[in-house]
């Protein structure tokens, strides 16, 4: 697949553009330092959609060696673990309508690219969602293995939350792809906020069509990484019992 630029309509641009400016305007001094300094690498272009060969795939393949690639809309177990084992991070193409400016229920370009992107420049956090991925692969057969990395996937990578000098920071996609949820995540005193656990993190259900009652908190990325081989024996333990 590719992303046919020359189909986006002077609406999805302005839809696009209403999206970065809005959420821009809340993420410095909420959004993880790691995700600011990734907007600037990236060259994100505020005014516009991104063009993945054009615009992304440049800047970031010589800083992580990841890039950006085109897929449908929401792809298989197998699919999508095997693109990003391979270090290629599938964003879908088409952008959300005007009345679904604040949700939508399966994730658009501004959710995949604004939301995920810009992290792709740490390398440690990128060396995670690898070794994740070539975990998930062993496992891609076995139904509550991939239950529980979901679970991680979406504690960390979608709704993660991360420990800096400066405070409490977001680094999860979906939160930093929401103007509702950048807010409530950090500030409001509804949902906990738990240590980065492995084995509690795999075994925690997860909500998907309302803000979270639970995020988990790393310490760094370097953290996440370092976890890897916690969430691999865990599993296997899994299939032994």
């Amino acid at each position: 697949m590719i992303q046919n630029y020359s189909t986006y309509t002077p609406d999805d641009q302005a839809v696009w553009e209403l999206l970065f400016r809005r959420q821009m305007e809340r993420l410095p001094g909420r959004a993880s330092q790691a995700y600011m300094d990734g907007i600037v690498a990236t060259g994100f272009p505020n005014a516009r959609i991104p063009d993945f060969e054009r615009d992304l795939n440049p800047r970031l393949l010589p800083i992580t060696g990841w890039r950006v690639v085109p897929v449908p809309g929401l792809i298989g177990n197998r699919d999508f673990f095997e693109l990003m084992a391979d270090r290629q991070f599938p964003a879908t193409t088409w952008v959300r309508s005007r009345d679904q400016l604040d949700y939508l229920p399966e994730p658009d370009m501004f959710h995949d690219t604004f939301g995920h992107v810009p992290v792709l420049t740490n390398q440690s956090f990128c060396d995670f969602l690898a070794a994740l991925s070539r975990i998930a692969l062993r496992f891609v057969d076995h139904p509550e293995a991939i239950d529980m990395i979901s679970r991680l996937y979406w504690y960390t990578v979608e709704f993660g939350l991360i420990q800096e000098p400066d405070g409490l920071r977001i680094y999860g996609g979906g939160i930093l792809s929401s103007p509702g949820e950048t807010i409530y995540a950090l500030e409001s005193n509804v949902p906990e906020r738990s240590p980065y656990n492995v084995a509690t993190l795999l075994q925690t259900p997860y909500i998907i069509d309302h803000f979270q009652a639970r995020y988990f908190v790393i310490d760094s990325y370097e953290q996440l990484f370092h976890s890897v081989p916690e969430i691999e024996a865990t599993l296997e333990g899994l299939l032994v019992s």
